[in-house]
């Protein structure tokens, strides 16, 4: 894997061609932090399959970031007849299986020590984009940036999203600050009280969890505080643009927070976007 690091964090990134391994059709395959460690407290990310060291690569782990090829509704991004365009990830195929890369992006690498620099450009199915992926960390603080510009001749229609794995503690618990003013179905699988979120119950193992789709996440950027076992104040997380839809999601390993983006991005235009992770000291 690739490194990043100072005298705080190590940030490990997977290379997009030497870990091909464990990379699939649904996360971007540039700037894909796959650890982070703390050089007090150890390791402080999880995954849907927990400790598992080559998780199925849909799951993932760490702090993923995605092109979704379809809305929820089941409608289509960026497909033609047979054939997708998943920016950051490549030329996608169906089969009875489901979706799988046919040809990946390539990338062109600049890793420095605290900062590394993932640019590819690719066509399929009609369409073409240029898409620059940065992390850079700067003491506690860890800066994701997104660069997407249409190359092609159609306009292009997707969504985008941050898929982070938050750690939970050893009672399978977490704590997460919610903006004022957010709510969930009392159905939902979790609580929320005092703008504070919590799993209604323990979930246990990779198949046993929660998901709901909160109101009030989409009139703001987003800007919350997650709970860490291993830190003193948590994670801050937040966003530079306001979502478009913010999925909330745990199981047994982990917790995750899923600020989308609604993206129409007409020839030749660049959309640009960032997610800023803040992680407070370690009690160790």
């Amino acid at each position: 894997m690739l490194k990043l690091a100072n005298d705080q964090l190590r940030i490990d990134v997977l290379d997009p061609t030497a870990n091909a391994d464990l990379l699939g059709p649904r996360f971007c395959a540039g700037a894909f932090v796959w650890q982070i460690h703390d050089a007090a407290a150890g390791p402080l990310l999880s995954g849907p399959e927990g400790p598992e060291p080559t998780p199925d690569p849909f799951n993932g782990h760490g702090i993923p970031e995605a092109c979704r090829d379809r809305a929820r509704s089941g409608q289509a991004w960026l497909w033609q007849d047979d054939e997708g365009f998943a920016p950051g990830v490549g030329t996608l195929q169906r089969n009875a299986d489901g979706v799988f890369i046919s040809q990946p992006c390539n990338w062109h690498l600049d890793i420095g020590p605290t900062r590394a620099e993932f640019r590819s450009r690719h066509a399929a199915a009609g369409y073409e984009a240029e898409l620059t992926r940065t992390l850079e960390l700067d003491g506690r603080t860890l800066q994701s940036h997104s660069r997407l510009t249409n190359r092609g001749k159609k306009p292009m229609e997707l969504e985008w999203f941050a898929h982070p794995f938050f750690a939970l503690d050893s009672q399978g618990a977490i704590a997460v600050e919610l903006p004022p003013g957010a709510s969930i179905a009392p159905d939902s699988g979790f609580l929320l009280e005092a703008n504070i979120l919590r799993g209604a119950r323990r979930y246990f193992g990779k198949d046993d969890g929660a998901f709901t789709l909160p109101d009030g996440l989409t009139q703001r950027t987003l800007d919350v505080n997650i709970s860490h076992p291993a830190l003193k104040n948590g994670i801050q997380f937040n966003t530079d643009f306001v979502p478009s839809e913010c999925p909330i999601w745990m199981n047994g390993f982990t917790f995750s927070i899923e600020p989308y983006q609604r993206l129409s991005v007409a020839t030749g235009e660049t959309r640009e976007w960032q997610l800023t992770y803040v992680f407070s000291p370690a009690l160790t």
